[in-house]
């Protein structure tokens, strides 16, 4: 995809977090220290998944990718926001701020339908127990991945099209952390109503089709449950959905706050706080949720530690 138009801006000034000088020190150390607990978090989780070979399932094999996404998410966003608190200006170059946006959109689309596919693979779990091995062969798993990987690439191709094609001819300053899409089209000097059509129309379809997914998913999950008889059965079935639940809630409800359209005249600091949430913070909470709530990932850490100290 080729990085040059027609604008005369060739680079951009992100304004960052925060313009208050004395909140830069401390933001910078707590953004280093949520920084430094993603990176050990999810490389940690990827490595107790490829070493430990009882956890080699289509649950983790959807985790593991799942972890990857969040750790590469937070490679491309985090980094830039730290240089911001540490410098006069947080320069990047037009190729640059083209290249974060591809990233960012790939990781978030490809993070949506992860998040579809490990809801389909709790549904056959649950509610076709005996055919779960078959259904969710590695070969299921590959292409679901695989699948999700393509339309990510896909979507972020067409939004950082869309933002290619646009004039940049007066102000280059970018009242955001990261090159995000609404922030890019408020700084057009050219029309971006297709732009906005088309970026709509792609994230209200994906939203609304692994939306629908989940909803069908889980509510055939809540049938079968109800007819379950022992409490045993209810209390397998809500463990083995409840970190997926939370990583939904938190990923989806973070996502649709920074996504909605407001008149008031703080909306841009809403959006960037609410960005920050589900562009940092759920990274970091994700592999803390699928291990805390696991005693498969907690006697894989078990087993693991013990080999290191033997």
């Amino acid at each position: 995809m080729a990085m040059e138009n027609d604008s005369s801006v060739t680079e951009f000034i992100l304004v960052g977090f925060t313009d208050q000088p004395q909140l830069r020190l401390p933001f910078f150390f707590l953004f280093l220290l949520h920084y430094v607990v993603t990176v050990v978090a999810n490389l940690s989780l990827i490595n107790l998944i490829c070493l430990n070979s009882h956890l080699h399932t289509p649950m983790y094999f959807f985790i593991f990718n799942l972890s990857f996404i969040d750790l590469c998410h937070s490679l491309v966003i985090t980094p830039k926001i730290l240089m911001s608190f540490v410098s006069k200006k947080s320069i990047i170059s037009f190729a640059g701020c083209m290249t974060q946006l591809f990233f960012f959109c790939f990781f978030v689309h490809s993070e949506c339908y992860v998040l579809t596919a490990m809801a389909y693979d709790r549904y056959v779990a649950i509610c076709k127990p005996l055919l779960y091995t078959v259904t969710m062969s590695p070969q299921v798993c590959s292409l679901l991945m695989f699948g999700s990987y393509v339309m990510g690439s896909a979507g972020a191709m067409v939004h950082t099209g869309d933002m290619v094609r646009l004039s940049f001819c007066d102000s280059n300053i970018i009242n955001h952390y990261m090159c995000d899409i609404f922030p890019l089209l408020q700084l057009s000097c050219s029309s971006t109503y297709a732009s906005e059509l088309v970026d709509s129309i792609i994230v209200s379809t994906v939203v609304i089709i692994s939306s629908f997914i989940i909803f069908i998913s889980y509510a055939l999950i809540l049938s079968n449950i109800l007819h379950i008889s022992s409490a045993q059965g209810w209390s397998k079935s809500f463990s083995t959905c409840g970190s997926h639940i939370i990583t939904v809630a938190l990923f989806y409800g973070s996502g649709l706050f920074t996504h909605l359209k407001t008149s008031s005249a703080g909306s841009v600091d809403q959006r960037k706080f609410f960005s920050v949430f589900y562009t940092n913070i759920v990274p970091m909470l994700n592999p803390l949720i699928y291990s805390l709530r696991n005693k498969d990932v907690k006697l894989a850490l078990k087993k693991t530690l013990k080999r290191i100290a033997n």
